[in-house]
């Protein structure tokens, strides 16, 4: 799942520099829309749907994962 959503990331974000450690606050190109776009990735790759609340607390690669356990726990 890691190398999955890595991939995502450097496709929603245009750049290679994507690790387990990239967050908002560490990567330029994480903006608003850029967020979106990694939002819709996601949701088609894992087959989800996420509510607003979850895409608002999606600010890092850690709780990306988190959410994508979660939904997949239910």
């Amino acid at each position: 799942m890691d190398e999955k959503i890595i991939e995502l990331m450097k496709s929603a974000f245009n750049t290679d520099d994507i690790t387990t450690m990239t967050s908002q606050s560490n990567c330029e190109k994480w903006d608003s829309l850029h967020h979106l776009n990694l939002i819709v990735e996601l949701e088609d790759a894992f087959d989800m749907e996420f509510e607003p609340e979850e895409i608002a607390e999606m600010k890092s690669f850690s709780t990306i994962k988190q959410q994508i356990t979660a939904k997949q726990g239910k």
